[in-house]
């Protein structure tokens, strides 16, 4: 969204575990850039790119960042405490109860959020309704101030009990713990919504990982100069830099979220409706399922921790291209979890000394040492040999089995999480095209679509940057919501009355961000489940929304019940930006035939061929050839396995479709 500086230039950064991706769009000029990321401080990346499109001229910049997951995963959040009413100390250590590992004899107990001794309860207490019981006095107020002080945190968290119906003690806690110097996170702010556990979990991990994003943010805006900065959230939309840093939960999935939103618009574009995102980067692999639209999900655990704020529903595995290669144990090969990342990378990258999935597929010719990210990255093919073999001996297999098997347990996990995200939920490949993107996308994409029959495979434009570009192409989306526990039977008007403060507080906020007037647009959504049920789904507020629940409970679940009482839980509001933004998924097509091409050797099912390689940009739009072929281009390349075709459409995308 774009139409806040309609004359600066735009700017997509997205920094993965091993490399940072730009993609600026000046007037009709469109640049791109891609570079080793920097894990000790990621703005040094961010910064040397946007030196390299940028040079000193003020932009628009749009960043996918994953400082705050890294710090939730890593647990190197800020030192915080929790503010909770009296008797709800153990509220975090007891949450739901759940037993994750049923049957281990020694379970491990998942690691504090908040530390026990870094809990305050506070005398007060509002009952569901918003009444209140015990009500929250001054000295009370200040005995609180004190204990959290004496905590030694940087950070508080504060969740009273049923704030969502009444915020008014939490609000004088927090505005008594800010005058006091603390960097403060409310639960009625972050997430007014009912469910004690979630609440507390939600409003603690923004507290953990706030402090740590705003002093990064902090570092990059003074390292852009005059350039406006903004940040990508979980839920598809950007926010201004200064509010991602205060509600820094919404940016868990901000990388992830620009690459779905990028690969939906060029599907769209290339009129596909129905796809299945592939995103292999580096240090992991993203996928989602887009039935139409983009899935949206309030369900989401990151490190064990439950972050219920709307996120875009992506499934994410320890599968990419820097994922290392081991025996274990029992001398069986194991690909990932882990990851050589940036620093030191794959072992072709030059530093590194563990074999990884990028090293096994330099090793049977599949990635071109001299073409990588356009030349600019040569490719250290004799160190790549030597660490394969020795990996080889260790395994007591040729190096060629050992790298096709590095490649099989990579993709028998990509191949999963493609299964989670459409089989598992009642979806059949089949009625899908698969759209991989990121580096090692294109890679792996006929492999992983012929373990799932997926019939069609579409490669888009800026592949390699395709999250990058769909920083550029998104909107301004806030969310909002409300709990209110009520029937669904309640007149319309009350139901108005619920959501005319949502609203209010939207268009303030998104007057700030540069929206007025017909560039807003705001969706209303109910949360509705049967009376007496533990679960939620989610419908649209306009039209019949109780037939629009039981038509989505029977798809979800397999039944539904129109006779039985409905409960609509919580209100949502979801507010929209929307202004001209550029075309970025039309790429441009070179030529009227295609020319000759050069033959390279590449190993295919343990078998040494010499195959076709194209050059991507000298492609013409029209053209088709067969695979085997290998298809390269500056931050991708694309194996085209035997058995398929390849079409470039009148967009330059790659279509490709199994032959019968």
């Amino acid at each position: 969204m774009n139409s806040s500086a309609p004359n600066l230039s735009l700017l997509g950064v997205d920094t993965g575990g091993t490399f940072t991706d730009l993609v600026l769009v000046d007037g009709e000029t469109v640049a791109t850039w891609k570079l080793p990321s920097t894990p000790d401080d990621p703005s040094r990346a961010v910064l040397e790119g946007v030196r390299q499109l940028l040079g000193e001229r003020p932009g628009l910049v749009f960043h996918g960042s994953t400082v705050a997951t890294n710090a939730l995963l890593e647990g190197k959040g800020a030192r915080l405490a929790l503010v909770v009413t009296e008797g709800f100390r153990d509220l975090l250590l007891i949450g739901r109860q759940n037993r994750p590992a049923l049957y281990a004899l020694h379970p491990v107990r998942h690691r504090a959020l908040v530390s026990r001794e870094l809990v305050v309860e506070a005398a007060e207490r509002t009952l569901a309704d918003g009444t209140v019981e015990t009500p929250l006095v001054a000295e009370e107020i200040a005995r609180v101030v004190a204990a959290a002080q004496a905590t030694g945190c940087e950070s508080v968290a504060i969740c009273l009990l049923h704030s969502y119906a009444n915020p008014g003690h939490e609000a004088a806690l927090a505005a008594a713990l800010e005058a006091a110097g603390l960097k403060v996170s409310a639960s009625h702010q972050i997430l007014p919504e009912y469910r004690e556990f979630e609440r507390a979990s939600t409003t603690a991990v923004n507290a953990a990982v706030s402090p740590v994003m705003t002093r990064y943010l902090g570092r990059l805006q003074q390292g852009l100069g005059q350039s406006l900065l903004r940040i990508m959230q979980s839920n598809g939309g950007s926010i201004m830099a200064g509010t991602a840093g205060s509600e820094a939960v919404r940016t868990i999935l901000s990388g992830p979220a620009g690459g779905m939103v990028g690969a939906f618009e060029t599907a769209r574009a290339a009129g596909f409706e129905r796809i299945i995102t592939f995103d292999m980067g580096g240090t992991s692999t993203d996928v989602g399922l887009c039935p139409g639209q983009i899935p949206f999900t309030a369900e989401t655990v990151i490190a064990d921790w439950p972050v219920k704020v709307p996120m875009i529903d992506i499934h994410t595995v320890g599968a990419g291209g820097g994922s290392i290669a081991r025996l274990d144990a029992g001398g069986a090969l194991r690909v990932g979890p882990e990851s050589a990342g940036a620093d030191p990378g794959p072992i072709c990258y030059g530093r590194g000394e563990q074999v990884t999935v990028t090293d096994a597929n330099l090793y049977l010719g599949r990635l071109l040492p001299e073409r990588f990210l356009g030349g600019r990255m040569p490719l250290h093919l004799e160190r790549c040999r030597e660490g394969v073999e020795a990996l080889a001996r260790l395994a007591g297999i040729d190096p060629v089995h050992l790298a096709e098997g590095v490649l099989e347990v990579a993709e028998a996990t990509m191949a999963g999480a493609l299964r989670v995200v459409s089989v598992q939920r009642g979806h059949d490949p089949r009625d899908f095209a698969l759209l991989p993107f990121g580096g090692a996308g294109g890679l792996h994409a006929c492999a992983l679509a012929e373990k799932l029959a997926i019939p069609r495979i579409l490669i888009p434009v800026h592949p390699g940057l395709l999250s990058a570009v769909g920083l550029v192409l998104s909107d301004v989306i806030r969310d909002y919501s409300h709990s209110v526990l009520c029937s669904a039977d309640t007149p319309q008007d009350a139901l108005m009355g619920f959501y005319r403060p949502l609203e209010e507080q939207a268009r303030a906020d998104m007057a700030g961000e540069g929206i007025e007037g017909a560039a807003l647009l705001l969706e209303h959504s109910l949360d509705l489940r049967y009376r007496g049920q533990s679960f939620e789904v989610n419908v649209p507020w306009e039209g019949d929304f109780a037939a629009a629940f039981h038509a989505r409970h029977q798809e979800l679940y397999g039944y539904q019940d129109e006779a039985r009482e409905l409960e609509i839980v919580t209100l949502r509001l979801r507010a929209v930006g929307r202004g001209p933004r550029p075309d970025l998924t039309l790429g441009h097509c070179s030529g009227d035939e295609l020319q000759p091409a050069q033959a390279v050797a590449v190993i295919l099912d343990g078998k040494a061929s010499e195959i076709p390689l194209y050059q991507r940009e000298e492609l013409p739009c029209g053209v088709a050839f067969t695979g085997p072929a290998l298809v390269v281009e500056e931050t991708a390349t694309h194996l085209v396995r035997p058995g398929w075709s390849v079409r470039v459409d009148q967009r330059a995308n790659l279509v490709l479709e199994k032959k019968a």
